[in-house]
This record gives C-alpha cells, structure tokens and sequence, in this order.
C-alpha cells in the first residue's frame, strides 16, 4: 500500500510544546510546558458568554466576525496605539484563534517558491504553516544572550522570492520585545524588496521592562502589515479560540476568502464576550502585566537557584533557560522527558524551537502564566534537581 502522508506533511513533526502537556498530565507533573493560565478569566467575559448562549447567539456570525466584535477591536486598537485607526468593516477579519489567523494569512498572500523570513528560536507553528501555504522558510537566527539580531545575516535572507517575514513580539519562546530600531530595519528591508510584514502580537499587553511598538505603526510598515492577535493570552481564554486579522483591505479580502472556506466562523457566543473584553478599562492590562511580573520574579528566582542560566524576559511569559551542568549531554530532547517525570516538571526541549534541532541542543523553556501556588509546587520540585 503506498504511503498517504503528503510531501508536505512529511517536512515536519507534530507540536513538541502540546506532547510535553500529554506527558506531564500522564505523570502527575506540574505543567510549565504550554503556555496556558491555569487561573480563571476575568468574571466579565463569562457572563458574557452565558449570555450569548442564553440570547441565543448560537448560530453563525458574518463569516469574518461579529460587527459589535469587530467593532471593538478597532476601538480598543485606536484607544491603545493613539493614531492607529482601523477600519472593522474592511480591515479586520475573526478567526478561530491566532493559530488559524497565521495560517490563513499565508495561504491567502504566498505561492510555491517564494520565501518566508522566519526568526529563531520560533514558535513551532510558523515554519510548518510556511511549508504548508507552499513557501520555503528562510531562518535567521536571534543571537543570544540578548537575542539580537544580526543586521547582515538578515539583509542576506531577503531576495527576489521573499514573499513575507514573520515577526513575533513580544517573543515566544526568548521573551524579547522587538525594539523599534528593529523594526525600522525590517520596514527598510520590506520596502527595498516589496515583502509583507506579518506580526504576531498576542503578548502585546505582557510586557516588563520594553515598550511594546506594533509594527503597523512603523512608517513604511503601514500598508504591508498584517497584525495577528486574539483573546487567548491577554484575557486567559486559551481555549476559546478566538482571533483576529488588521490588515490593509486588499489583503484583508484575500484573507477572509481563505478563512471562510478554511473554518466559516469563530463561535459567535465568544466573538459575544470578546466584544465585552474590548471594552475592559486600561487598569486591567496594566494589573495583569504586574501580576506576571510577580510570577516571571518567582520563577526566575527559582531557576536561577536550581542552576539554569538565562536572560530574564522583558515580554511573554516564558523563560527561556541554558541547562549547563544539569544536562552535561547536551541532549535537551531528553532531558525536558526525564524532567517531567522526575522531579515532575513539564518544559518544552528547545530543540523544538529551531529548524536545525542541534542549535536548541542545551535550551529548555518555562512558562509561568500559572498561579502562584502551581509555581511554588514547581519550585519544590525543581529544588530536588
């Protein structure tokens, strides 16, 4: 019989962060593999949601988002990032979470042989989702310990087949906020060779010691963005699975196009709530980006006294962590699988976060978007090591 699994899906392997969560649950570890809150959302959305579905908002929105959701994206975007104006009516498109947002955004703007710009470590969807739309991913690494870019090793990836560049900031899995500086060096490279900015923003209101600075906003980037975002980390609604598009009209078309015909719609109920999180006052996001700063001191505090080396995260709620002494084989694949069985930690290997899994070897990531209690477990633990 031959074999069904597409060339495609042959170039990679499924998700490393969701198997650390099967492996921790199958352990009884504590779980700071995926980046999930186990705390509860703001009270104001559920009652949202249960009123939707009490009103009977239970069947189809308009395919590319409810208008008071959509409506409320602007607004908040406007309130936020004074100047940025976005029209919901022609620039916006909900998608079932920021995962279908990334992939949708590809299949509607690239074709077989262009080139997508992927910065690593990456977030372990990107370069799939580049494969899948048919392009050839292009790496450019982030130098540690800062994670700095190299100026000429990304001026050299950029050529007549670069279609687009993915830029993730705040960044998962490093913690790096892009700085302005970096991204007028990616709006010169994007202008001079005709590329789409696409930018995953979900951290955006998870930021310490950075100022966020969406790149739709950096002149030159204004008509070539398109800014990825959702519900899922700001308001603690990961499963929800309730995103979103800002884009140019042109390119918004093209993706509700794709997005109808790849899921319809998000649920309706939940674009419901997501119009009431649009409308919570600044004060929330600013106590939320306090109380992860206790959860990045506390978990910091604990890595650095159970041996593992990093630099602390201006943005996100990861740490990203060289293993030293603690894993002299340098195999990080196999360390982060004894560790969620003893002393029963779940991480995520950061070989998982590189197209050449040896460049990830001696790297292992935490996330901390827990309750205080969940990392104190995990400290007890990690202290045995």
């Amino acid at each position: 019989m031959r074999d069904w699994t597409s060339a495609k899906a042959g170039t990679f392997q499924e998700s490393v962060i969701r198997e650390m969560s099967r492996l921790c649950t199958a352990s009884g570890g504590v779980n700071l593999a995926q980046g999930f809150p186990d705390f509860a959302c703001p009270q104001e959305l559920k009652d949202a949601a249960k009123r939707a579905i009490d009103e009977d908002v239970n069947q189809y929105a308009i395919t590319w988002g409810a208008k008071a959701f959509r409506d409320g994206i602007a607004a908040k975007t406007a309130a936020t990032y004074p100047g940025w104006e976005v029209d919901p009516e022609t620039e916006l498109c909900v998608t079932c979470g920021s995962t279908e947002a990334m992939i949708a955004t590809l299949l509607a703007t690239v074709d077989p042989g262009d080139e997508v710009v992927v910065f690593q470590p990456f977030y372990e969807n990107y370069g799939p989702d580049a494969v899948l739309s048919g392009a050839t991913p292009r790496y450019v690494t982030l130098h540690a310990p800062d994670w700095t870019i190299d100026e000429a090793e990304l001026r050299a990836a950029f050529n007549d087949s670069t279609r687009a560049v993915i830029v993730n900031t705040p960044h998962n899995p490093t913690g790096k906020v892009f700085s302005r500086a970096e991204l007028e060096l990616i709006s010169e490279l994007c202008q001079t060779w005709d590329v789409l900015c696409l930018t995953d923003e979900i951290y955006e209101h998870i930021v310490y010691d950075a100022e966020h600075v969406p790149p739709a906003t950096v002149p030159g980037l204004e008509d070539r963005t398109v800014t990825i975002n959702a519900l899922s980390k700001t308001y603690a609604v990961t499963g929800w699975r309730v995103g979103w598009t800002i884009a140019p009209p042109a390119i918004t078309g093209s993706i509700r196009k794709v997005h109808d015909f790849l899921t319809v719609g998000a649920a309706a109920p939940l674009q419901a709530a997501g119009a009431t999180a649009m409308a919570l006052p600044a004060s929330y996001y600013a106590a939320s980006a306090a109380a992860y700063r206790e959860r990045r001191d506390l978990l910091c505090d604990v890595l650095e006294r159970a041996g593992f080396g990093f630099r602390v995260p201006d943005g996100a709620y990861y740490v990203l962590c060289t293993t030293g002494d603690l894993d002299p084989a340098r195999d990080s694949s196999a360390y982060a699988r004894r560790l969620v069985v003893d002393p029963g930690v779940a991480a995520v290997p950061g070989t998982s976060f590189f197209a050449n899994p040896a460049d990830g070897a001696g790297l292992i990531r935490f996330a901390f978007p827990k309750r205080l209690e969940t990392l104190r477990a995990a400290a007890e633990r990690l202290a045995k090591l």
